[in-house]
């Protein structure tokens, strides 16, 4: 027979093993929240109840402001939400708000996000023409460097993460911001870049040969283009074989998860139900 405090201690158990952990959201560049409405309402549809926290700051313009400005303000978004939910939550950032909710995780040791879902972005760096002409009509990505390796370049988002093979030297002078997060340069703030990434259950890399704005497209999987234009599978990368940032110690631990899902454009990744119950619902637990 179950006693009464056995059924109540039964319930709590179901009730318990059907909660979700919340979500924080970070939006891609030239958007804002409202771009990520549909994937907030389908993962409380599939997961009712969860606590979705869709980032509402720098939307439109003001995503193009200096990436290290931008992430230290995130940071304090991400602080209160660890602060109201210290069991955990999960975290999913899409375009260049997976670039730049990485680093927000990097500048906060000890984070509270378990499952880290990087939603094609470019997180080796951006190089080519069709993702520049959609912000910068007037440049080109060959000589897109004589402005972005500029300290007025270094101003702007995306000439933090420009990654122009054939200009690495000016990359690693002017660049003050990817060559730093991926520890490429050394700094004083390199073992904790690479700690507070280890500190996540599971780090999920999302991306397709069909996106047609994060170039290259491998470059959602730490992969990414040497001078002779060849892509270099992340597991021949420097990032991967010297571990700078640990994803050589996730992916040893069964922690690091490429997904590469074919047919799909770059704005499709948040709102296509069958791409988000595919490749992001599995995910969050």
């Amino acid at each position: 027979m179950i006693t009464i405090p056995k059924l109540l201690f039964l319930c709590l158990e179901i009730s318990i093993s059907l909660a979700y952990r919340p979500v924080f959201i970070y939006h891609g560049i030239l958007t804002g929240a409202d771009s990520m409405h549909h994937l907030v309402s389908r993962i409380q549809e599939v997961h009712p109840e969860t606590a979705v926290y869709n980032f509402q700051r720098f939307g439109g313009w003001s995503s193009l402001e200096n990436a290290w400005h931008q992430v230290f303000e995130a940071n304090t978004n991400l602080r209160s939400i660890c602060t109201a939910h210290p069991e955990g939550i999960n975290m999913i950032g899409y375009s260049q708000g997976g670039l730049l909710g990485r680093a927000v995780l990097q500048t906060y040791p000890d984070h509270c996000v378990k499952t880290f879902i990087s939603l094609s972005s470019p997180q080796a760096g951006q190089f080519g023409d069709d993702f520049l002409h959609l912000i910068f009509p007037s440049l080109v990505a060959k000589t897109a460097y004589q402005l972005f390796y500029t300290y007025l370049g270094q101003h702007t988002s995306v000439g933090n993460y420009w990654n122009d093979p054939h200009h690495q030297d000016l990359f690693e002078e002017y660049s003050i911001f990817l060559p730093y997060i991926n520890n490429r340069i050394y700094s004083t703030n390199s073992t904790q870049f690479r700690d507070t990434l280890m500190r996540l259950d599971r780090l999920v890399l999302v991306g397709g040969p069909d996106d047609g704005v994060i170039t290259p497209w491998q470059s959602s999987h730490f992969s990414f283009y040497n001078e002779t234009y060849d892509v270099v599978p992340l597991q021949e990368s420097t990032i991967y074989t010297e571990d700078l940032i640990g994803l050589k110690t996730l992916a040893d631990s069964g922690r690091l998860h490429v997904i590469t899902r074919e047919g799909v454009y770059h704005y499709e990744w948040h709102r296509s139900d069958d791409v988000i119950d595919s490749v992001i619902m599995p995910y969050l637990d």
